[in-house]
């Protein structure tokens, strides 16, 4: 495609970066600038609770491209801008600096931002979240010094950083409000493995536990105050409960937003020369027949495909199921599918729950698969794919069987 039509791309992860190599792996010749508010070339997150962490991986080893690449393939890359307003009428995005840039087409890829907590000592200093990698190198530097670490929630951050901390020898506590880790991705049923997972490692689980403050000295958090009045001496405090999509942006530009930027399944926003990606992009789901909003790395990495079809012009539907992944000490997980919290009838197992080698299938009242999550077993998720997508009842009790293929 030959274009004089600027093409913009606000926000500089993985979402970002991929709908520029889209664009001009679809040939578009036209200008792209692409603007991220961090300092460093755009990369992967799922690394800086995992690898990076555990100092395992290194941070050019899970940037999207080199620097020369952008050169190269002719995108302005502008690091450490924020933009401040779009002007949809104009057509033009404002930075902080009081210019404006004009686009024809622009991506919306503005991510994500940890949630904290309304409580005394939220602010103090070694309390910390998890987003960016000079958050993960400040949570580095502290697992070299740290004797104790106290986490507040039991989702996907607070489990991972807890492994990393308990490989590196630290005490760690994990205050989570719900009666078990990733209830709200999982259920009971296999919130449960995490449970007892990170117990056999060492970790004190507190569970159905309220955080009343956070306790300080000296403007330093020295531990954690739960709701029974007790307390968890810890040397650092790591917030991990959430994120919230980053979606003021959209909002102040007039765009249609809810629990993120409201898209449809082309990516196209209310606005049809705006696309929205990744974290903030509440997709109307041609296969689920719903909205979701999903904040994981699959979504970053194949979005930007289509978003860029259809900054182009092009017919183009994101109808990929939702997948995700883990690796926790011996454990490596991978999720796919879609079940909203309590949505489903029951979970069968297929393989050992108890050596943590086993296949596992959310199904509804109809014995229809919704989803399957496949823990230390590997080369099963296509097949997983496949028996959602089919939206046919299925034998539970074949499913089980391990001496049947499925």
């Amino acid at each position: 495609m030959t274009s004089a039509q600027p093409f913009v791309v606000v926000g500089g992860g993985l979402a970002g970066a991929k709908v520029a190599q889209a664009l001009r792996d679809n040939d578009f010749d036209g200008t792209i600038t692409l603007l991220t508010d961090e300092e460093q070339l755009p990369y992967e997150r799922p690394p800086l609770s995992k690898e990076y962490l555990a100092g395992k991986k290194a941070f050019d080893e899970f940037t999207v491209e080199d620097k020369p690449w952008y050169r190269d393939h002719h995108v302005d890359l502008r690091l450490g801008t924020a933009v401040t307003a779009i002007d949809r009428a104009a057509k033009t995005i404002a930075l902080p600096d009081g210019s404006t840039l004009p686009y024809d087409k622009l991506a919306l890829a503005t991510g994500a931002t940890p949630r904290t907590l309304p409580i005394p000592g939220a602010d103090a200093e070694k309390v910390y979240t998890l987003r960016t990698v000079d958050d993960s190198n400040t949570l580095i530097e502290l697992l070299r010094s740290a004797r104790r670490l106290a986490i507040i929630g039991a989702g996907w951050i607070g489990l991972e950083v807890a492994a990393a901390a308990r490989e590196a020898d630290v005490e760690v506590t994990i205050v989570e409000a719900a009666e078990a880790p990733l209830l709200n991705a999982l259920g009971p049923e296999m919130g449960g493995v995490f449970a007892d997972l990170h117990r056999g490692h060492g970790v004190d689980l507190r569970l159905g536990a309220q955080v009343a403050e956070i306790v300080t000295r000296d403007g330093m958090a020295t531990g954690v105050r739960l709701g029974d009045g007790s307390v968890i001496e810890a040397d650092a405090v790591l917030i991990a409960v959430g994120a919230r999509p980053n979606i003021e942006l959209a909002a102040e530009a007039g765009l249609a937003v809810d629990n993120g930027v409201l898209v449809d399944a082309s990516l196209a926003t209310s606005d049809p020369d705006i696309v929205a990606v990744g974290d903030i992009a509440e997709q109307e789901h041609p296969l689920l027949g719903r909205r979701i909003r999903v904040e994981h790395w699959a979504n970053a990495l194949n979005q930007p495909a289509v978003a860029a079809a259809t900054m182009l012009g092009k017919d183009a539907v994101y109808d990929r199921l939702p997948y995700f992944f883990t690796d926790q000490y011996d454990l490596g997980m991978e999720y796919t599918g879609y079940v909203a919290p309590g949505e489903y009838e029951r979970v069968v197992v297929r393989g050992d729950l108890a050596a943590r080698e086993f296949v596992a299938f959310w199904l509804d009242a109809d014995n229809r698969v919704l989803a399957g999550m496949n823990v230390n077993v590997w080369d099963v998720t296509d097949r997983i794919k496949q028996l959602i997508l089919a939206g046919e009842p299925v034998d539970a009790d074949r499913l089980a069987d391990t001496s049947i293929p499925f």
